[in-house]
């Protein structure tokens, strides 16, 4: 049996978010969770539960035993490790429920996606397959550092405003050695086509906005994509970055005097000469905080 939606204050605060009637919004919630329910073909009852226990727990989750004493979680910490290990999720099932729920959307009506690599830090896990050396900085006085773990890519759907709430809608683990490029173009590809048969986007709407941290190769990204409905907004380290209307037959914006690229997928052309070359794992947000860098496609006066 599962939980009123009510009982998971943050999907709930999330969804209201998006939906601003509040009685509507628990109806698209508890939608949601019945088809998530559904895409948990193998101890479903368990992940379900241990699924609650994660979002419903107060501060961070440091162990996973400890989700087996929360309210939600009405099981004994052995089906917990039961669920984990021989639980099975339908993650494109899953991936189209998530293009399917209302998403934020900026003030204008466009949709706008941010594409980041975020490392799960696996240290400890000397038997973890495929690790690979993580950029981080933070962890020390003006050092980054690299760690082994497991480095995802992932895509979320922004909305304008002061508000930290994102919607997950994709993510995707990189192997060692991975071309990180071709990996987030296939990426946005089927995301993007995922969200048009859902109806999230139409002929006739604005162009989707992909916002790419620094460290990305835009001009490729928008190269490889030129045939999708989508516009290219890439970062500089240490250097904001705003989007502005596209002037007619341009593809490199400035705005506020600050350096940005903003490359429309329709009308981009690579590089002259310029090769494919293969990108480390992770490159995207992984500059230091020393010294001055740009990211990939920004202009210099």
């Amino acid at each position: 049996m599962l939980v009123p939606a009510e009982a998971c204050p943050r999907l709930s605060t999330l969804v209201v978010a998006v939906v601003t009637d509040r009685a509507e919004a628990i109806d698209v919630l508890a939608e949601f969770r019945e088809q998530l329910y559904r895409c948990m073909t193998r101890r479903a009852d368990a992940l379900f539960e241990l699924t609650e226990a994660l979002l419903c727990t107060e501060g961070p989750v440091k162990t996973l035993v400890g989700l087996s004493l929360a309210p939600e979680y009405r099981r004994g910490h052995g089906a917990l490790y039961d669920a984990l290990n021989a639980g099975r999720l339908d993650v494109e099932s899953l991936r189209r429920r998530l293009s399917e729920t209302p998403l934020p959307r900026a003030a204008d009506g466009r949709l706008v996606l941010a594409v980041d690599v975020s490392p799960w830090l696996r240290p400890d896990g000397d038997c973890s397959p495929q690790r690979s050396f993580c950029h981080t900085y933070g962890r020390g006085k003006d050092e980054h550092r690299m760690i082994p773990g497991w480095p995802y890519s992932i895509i979320a759907a922004l909305e304008t405003g002061r508000t930290s709430w994102t919607a997950l809608l994709d993510a995707v683990r990189l192997p060692p050695a991975a071309d990180v490029t071709t990996i987030t173009c296939t990426q946005i590809r089927q995301l993007v086509d995922r969200l048009t048969d859902a109806g999230q986007w139409k002929p006739g709407d604005r162009d989707i906005l992909i916002v790419l941290d620094a460290g990305y190769e835009a001009p490729r990204i928008a190269w490889l994509l030129r045939d999708l409905p989508v516009e290219i907004l890439a970062g500089c380290a240490r250097i904001g970055c705003s989007a502005v209307p596209r002037r007619q037959g341009s593809t490199t914006l400035k705005a506020a005097g600050l350096p940005s690229t903003a490359v429309s997928s329709s009308s981009a052309t690579p590089p002259p000469g310029t090769p494919s070359r293969r990108s480390r794992t992770p490159t995207p947000g992984s500059t230091a905080r020393s010294g001055r860098r740009h990211g990939t496609g920004c202009t210099r006066d």
